[in-house]
């Protein structure tokens, strides 16, 4: 897509207030080449000022071995970016080179780089992401832990190099608020972690010098962060994310005169967006389950670093967060799976835990479970997990074991608000069905930026393992082929028309036209179990279509079956797709797709068209992928069942299961 098309379409989706808002930050982009609304000289800081300490953890129980391994890494200079791992970048690295590319991006003012551009940058999520300085926190902590000179030294060898490749505000890491806010976060544990205002980094001449460098880059990412939050159509989770580093920052660097009117407008911001983002019934509205983590782990980071300073969020605030917990553990099956729906870029707030098998959403569970004392909540996390322990202490462990989860799990089977539900039997047991239907808006706000075109579509595990499952994302400003299949209706298990998507792309994160979905029926809880729900999303085809989709599940039977209804008057091509976990075998004997799994087994059956063909690793067409992880891809089996149909016309699946109910399922 053109640069010109990509604009047109953002504005089509903007309002009078924000084109205005627009013109205006262009304006101040413009002043800033020539030094206005610019940090011209930073106020002496008033250290005496620094708050309490915001770690109540004192490392007891955490993985120490995999900790110093993992510090040592970087002191060696292999990096884990993404798709590359242990990459030579050495240490220090170059900041402004993309790591994968080799591009080096100009160095002018920040807010003039087309950072979208991949001729400009490269690939710029791999640029950002070491400047988050994740691991500037793993070498503090590996000092505090240990006592080794090395990594107090390599963490100030790593700040140093990055003051100096990076001056404020030139270059590609002084362009987006959002990234300066997380840095923010990791400086304030790195700080803490290397010993605070008092750390042996700050002594002697040299050392009081590099922490006024310090302090002064500080200052200088409070003072653009907030001249540069994201508002109207882009206040999602970015807006979030830049009052978080904003909050911490007045909190643990209160040492100018800003830094209260800091601290109101950006804790104000949280309590507000908290609710805004977030519905009351526990689903973040981005519709994208990985960001979902990242707010909560915002929520979570600000309220811990709140407490420590005497700063109360309103009761509002962590109401939400354990709805929002509520919905981790409905999504969450037996063996600790949790569906990929939506955009995911493996981001952390902060990297504290480095033991092997870590999961943030166990993780995120485990510290709600010691917020909200729910034994549930424990039961889904399974353990205490190093970062829950470097944020709750000693006092957390002991929490920990007074919480005693007691009988069956018992998932909320229904957001209404956020729009999924569950059907399913045996929850958390061996024998468990897990079925999770999305019936959700797109996305949130105008863009909808993290959704994808996946209404009706739904996932499936059997005894804790998958089987049909959201593919993931895999690209984001790059390989845009790649980034239109995987947010695809085709690349979900739902029904495509037309070979259209049921929402229309209108750029890298924004869709046009989008489809509209909404609840007919939903019954969980009697033997034959039932969802109902239809989307508009074909209306805008000359020939409109609604697509419906009912699904009973029979428990004493253990079978599915899905009808799926298109109301339409001409003729159209249909192809209905499900997506296979890449653990499964698949075997096509005429009528019956067997499914194998691990354990258990599924077997399909669908009259539409000439029967069921494989897609694995195709790229003309693209189809049977899976990403797991940002950048990466693997080749998983695609069933496709497509034909053509003449006016309104009911195509049936069904799903045998074959639930394996050994205890070994989790």
């Amino acid at each position: 897509m053109t640069s010109l098309a990509w604009k047109v379409n953002r504005l089509k989706l903007m309002g009078l207030p924000e084109i205005a808002w627009r013109v205006r930050q262009l304006l101040q982009k413009k002043a800033g080449k020539w030094g206005f609304g610019l940090v011209a000289r930073v106020r002496p800081p008033a250290l005496g000022r620094c708050g309490p300490a915001l770690l109540a953890g004192d490392s007891a129980g955490i993985d120490r071995s995999a900790l110093l391994a993992a510090a040592d890494t970087i002191l060696a200079g292999r990096w884990n970016v993404f798709a590359l791992r242990g990459v030579e970048l050495g240490f220090p690295p170059q900041w402004n080179r993309d790591p994968k590319t080799g591009t080096l991006p100009p160095m002018g003012l920040g807010k003039a780089i087309d950072y979208r551009s991949e001729r400009v940058v490269g690939d710029i999520k791999y640029l950002w992401e070491p400047s988050r300085h994740l691991e500037l926190v793993t070498l503090a902590q590996a000092w505090h832990v240990s006592g080794e000179q090395c990594y107090a030294d390599g963490a100030r060898i790593l700040l140093q190099s990055w003051f100096d490749q990076c001056p404020y505000p030139q270059g590609v890491h002084w362009t987006s608020s959002l990234e300066l806010a997380v840095r923010l976060l990791n400086w304030a544990f790195a700080w803490e972690l290397l010993g605070g205002a008092a750390s042996p980094l700050f002594t002697g001449a040299d050392g009081q010098r590099f922490q006024r460098q310090w302090l002064d880059s500080i200052y200088q990412h409070c003072h653009f962060i907030r001249g540069y939050f994201s508002r109207h159509s882009s206040a999602n989770n970015h807006l979030f994310g830049e009052y978080m580093g904003l909050f911490v920052a007045s909190l643990v660097w209160p040492c100018w005169p800003e830094s209260a009117r800091w601290q109101a407008v950006s804790k104000r911001g949280l309590e507000v967006e908290a609710l805004k983002q977030n519905t009351a019934d526990g689903v973040n509205k981005e519709q994208a389950i990985y960001y979902q983590h990242e707010v909560m782990d915002m929520m979570l980071l600000c309220h811990v670093v709140g407490q420590a300073h005497g700063v109360a969020f309103v009761p509002a605030y962590l109401q939400r967060l354990e709805k929002l917990a509520d919905f981790l553990a409905a999504l969450l099956d037996a063996g600790g799976h949790m569906p990929m729906t939506g955009d995911a870029d493996d981001a952390q707030m902060v990297r504290l835990a480095h033991e092997a098998g870590w999961s943030p959403y166990r993780s995120l569970l485990a510290s709600c479970a010691l917020l909200f004392g729910r034994a549930d909540f424990k039961r889904k996390a399974g353990a205490l997990d190093d970062k829950t322990r470097w944020l709750f202490g000693h006092a957390g462990q002991q929490c920990w074991d007074g919480l005693v989860p007691s009988g069956a799990e018992q998932p909320v089977t229904a957001f209404p608000e956020g729009g999924y539900y569950l059907l399913g039997q045996h929850f958390g047991a061996a024998g468990e069905v897990r079925l999770v239907v999305d019936c959700a808006p797109l996305g949130y706000l105008s863009i909808a930026a993290h959704g994808h075109a996946d209404a009706l579509a739904f996932t499936l595990s059997l005894g804790g393992e998958e089987f049909l499952i959201d593919p993931g994302t895999y690209a984001y400003h790059t390989q845009k082929a790649w980034r239109d299949y995987f947010r695809s209706t085709a690349a979900h298990n739902t029904v495509c028309v037309d070979h259209q998507d049921q929402s229309e792309i209108g750029g890298n994160f924004m869709w046009l036209r989008k489809a509209n979905a909404r609840l007919l029926a939903h019954q969980p809880c009697d033997s034959e179990q039932c969802f109902e729900g239809e989307h508009d999303g074909y209306q805008r085809l000359p020939d409109p279509v609604i697509h419906r989709r009912q699904i009973k599940f029979d428990t004493k039977r253990n079978t599915i079956v899905v009808k799926d209804i298109l109301q339409c008057r001409d003729t159209h091509h249909v192809a209905l797709h499900w997506q296979l976990a890449e653990s499964c075998r698949t075997e096509i004997n005429d009528a019956v797709v067997r499914v194998l799994g691990q354990r258990s087994e599924l077997q399909l059956r669908c009259a539409l068209g000439s029967g069921a063909e494989l897609l694995r690793g195709s790229e003309a067409p693209i189809g049977g992928w899976i990403s797991r992880k940002f950048d990466e891809k693997t080749a998983i089996d695609t069933l496709r069942w497509q034909g053509t149909v003449h006016g309104t016309t009911e195509i049936v699946t069904e799903l045998r299961l074959l639930v394996d109910t050994m205890p070994d399922a989790g």
